[in-house]
């Protein structure tokens, strides 16, 4: 398996690949657990839409735009590490990387019923033993001390950036990793609340594209690294 992240901020931009099988990518990126992907692409495809958690026009594109998209991050994440995925909704990008990386442990936080049902249901049915599902908000303090202490916080279409470092932060340990999926306004994001984020502890703040030379438009992630300089301000 190869996958390739990069400094967004030093290349020239992927041309889209008219002939992309994600077939081919999904086998070549899940391995032996392709099997476990594609269940994944059915249950998001029939009990997915008639819950309301995906909508129906975005059946043609799951592999491409959603399975896919989130499971090459996994190149930003260490062997064995553990990773929280907050405001998880149907499983992106927690359950794809869980299934492409069964060396991890994966929290999903989500705070819907509805939503979180869903989790529970195909993380049981499908025996993903590296996943636990936790109910509740990112900033409960219910959620920070069970999910809490985590090497990396993951999120995809959540909130703003400021929003999210705050919500996020607080559930790795010092020197723990934010990587939040974002599009193409991921650098003006950055420019708007970089200010922010440094106030709430985020550092070493970069985005990076996933899954070059296998999506035909890589992820856009926003990284950072908790800083300890925050707990070093408060016992002064």
């Amino acid at each position: 398996m190869s996958m390739v992240c990069r400094r967004m901020f030093h290349v020239e931009p992927d041309q889209s690949e008219p002939d992309f099988d994600p077939i081919a990518a999904s086998r070549e990126l899940f391995g032996d657990r392709f099997g476990l992907a594609e269940k994944y692409h059915e249950s998001l495809a029939q009990d997915g839409v008639e819950r309301g958690l995906i909508g129906p026009r975005e059946i043609p594109r799951l592999w491409e735009r959603h399975i896919l998209n989130c499971a090459v991050i996994a190149e930003l994440v260490a062997e064995n590490e553990s990773v929280v995925d907050v405001g998880s909704g149907a499983g992106l990008p927690g359950i794809p990387l869980a299934i492409a990386r069964p060396d991890i442990r994966v929290t999903l936080v989500e705070p819907l019923l509805r939503r979180s049902v869903y989790l529970a249901e195909f993380v049981e049915t499908n025996q993903l033993t590296n996943v636990l599902v936790v109910r509740g908000r990112a900033e409960d303090s219910g959620v920070v001390k069970e999910a809490g202490g985590a090497d990396v916080v993951t999120s995809r279409a959540v909130a703003p950036l400021a929003k999210l470092t705050r919500w996020s932060l607080p559930l790795v340990h010092e020197r723990g990793r934010m990587l939040a999926l974002k599009g193409a306004s991921a650098t003006e994001e950055i420019t708007r609340d970089r200010a922010a984020m440094k106030k709430l502890g985020a550092d070493e703040i970069d985005v990076v594209e996933c899954g070059v030379g296998i999506l035909p438009v890589p992820t856009v992630v926003v990284r950072a690294t908790k800083s300890t300089r925050t707990r070093r301000r408060q016992n002064r």
